[in-house]
């Protein structure tokens, strides 16, 4: 039963996330039917996790979001939810997305995990 309500939650947030609509924050746009990622008009080569992670901190804008609320978005299905995975993909997406290091796009809260925070 504990199993079957993931499986449904996880249905319905996706199914609730399922806008269409290109979705911008600074510099930074992502286009939900196609899967792609423009960073300053240019086209930014993603991974699917890489975009999955992005577009769902996206959607969130500027709410910090755990790990493990992250992990059940990307593993459903309890899937190798190894947390360093995580944190080797959120690195290199900080990376794409600021190769200078100047913005910081994605934000530690100290003791709260993470959060997209792009003005």
């Amino acid at each position: 039963m504990e199993e079957l309500l993931a499986r449904i939650n996880a249905l319905l947030r996706r199914a609730s996330n399922s806008s269409s609509q290109v979705i911008c924050y600074g510099t930074v746009c992502i286009n939900p039917d196609s899967q792609q990622t423009t960073l300053s008009g240019q086209l930014l080569e993603l991974t699917e996790f890489e975009y999955k992670i992005l577009e769902y901190l996206m959607r969130r804008y500027n709410k910090v979001i755990s790990k493990s609320e992250l992990s059940d978005y990307l593993y459903p299905h309890n899937e190798d939810r190894n947390s360093n995975v995580l944190e080797v993909i959120m690195g290199r997406l900080r990376k794409k997305l600021d190769p200078d290091g100047q913005l910081k796009p994605i934000e530690t809260v100290r003791g709260r995990d993470d959060r997209f925070n792009l003005q």
